[in-house]
């Protein structure tokens, strides 16, 4: 499974880190993902999804 959200394809992306002598290393920024039942084409499967699909009402929590 990879490290992406379920709903958008939010995925992580590449970037620089920069210290106080603005020297660059390279590291990886990574999407706030949650393990959530989600209901999909009519069927409730568990999937992970990024808190901003959460928030915006996207990827609405079934009742258990």
């Amino acid at each position: 499974m990879a490290y992406k959200c379920s709903i958008c394809g939010k995925g992580p992306v590449s970037g620089g880190s920069y210290s106080h002598s603005n020297r660059a290393t390279k590291r990886i920024f990574k999407p706030n993902l949650q393990k959530q039942k989600v209901a999909m084409n009519g069927t409730v499967r568990s999937a992970l999804v990024c808190t901003n699909c959460i928030k915006s009402g996207k990827a609405p929590r079934t009742a258990k």
